[in-house]
């Protein structure tokens, strides 16, 4: 894929989809955006929302960045993306859901299992990977009962997706309108060799299929 495929792709969705639901767009554009749903997912081109989940436009806000990290809450006057889109999702669009959807082959939390060095290009990269280091903690906890290096990145993607959500709840109006149960945090783990995606369940503290997930527990 080029520029040039991207260009002739803009005008066929022009001369095809968005012909086919101009009124929709228009009714997008009257009305605002109004999503229920935050969706936190990886940067990774292998990973898209609307594809996986078959959302239309206005289903989704979205926020994707490496490794679908959370940082934890930091109420300073520093430039915080990630921190910026929950807030404004949670406290100005009301979202009634917020997913955190790792993946499988991650590639930011292999990275932290790899020496970064000081290279001042990627200075922002390695210290956004610290967000991860909880997870690969965990991980390596577990090192005695895991066999392969495969079996310890796929562990450490998913508990990635556990401390993020414990993340999302250090945000003031994050905890709150959990507290009140006016919002729902979910934990995804999307499968990028097979396609399917399984949910994190409190109770049973495991990943199981997406089909057997329920409201607020998904």
């Amino acid at each position: 894929m080029n520029i040039s495929k991207l260009i002739k792709n803009h005008k066929d969705f022009k001369k095809l989809y968005f012909k086919k639901h101009e009124d929709m767009f228009m009714e997008l554009v009257k009305k605002g955006q109004s999503p229920k749903i935050l969706f936190i997912g990886c940067s990774d081109s292998r990973v898209i929302p609307s594809l996986i989940t078959g959302s239309k436009p206005g289903d989704l806000f979205v926020v994707r960045n490496v490794g679908n990290f959370v940082p934890p809450f930091k109420p300073d006057f520093e430039y915080h993306a990630t921190a910026s889109a929950i807030e404004y999702a949670v406290s100005v669009l009301n979202v009634e859901d917020i997913i955190v959807c790792g993946h499988s082959y991650c590639g930011a939390c292999e990275s932290l299992y790899k020496d970064i060095g000081d290279d001042i290009e990627l200075i922002h990269t390695k210290k956004w990977l610290e967000i991860g280091k909880k997870a690969k903690d965990a991980a390596l906890s577990s090192v005695d009962t895991i066999s392969d290096v495969n079996e310890l990145l796929r562990l450490t993607e998913k508990l990635s997706i556990i401390v993020q959500l414990e993340n999302l709840l250090t945000y003031p109006g994050v905890k709150k309108r959990v507290e009140n149960e006016e919002l729902f945090l979910h934990g995804w783990y999307y499968k990028i060799e097979s396609g399917d995606i399984e949910f994190y369940d409190i109770e049973a503290k495991d990943f199981l299929p997406i089909e057997k997930a329920i409201k607020g527990k998904s």
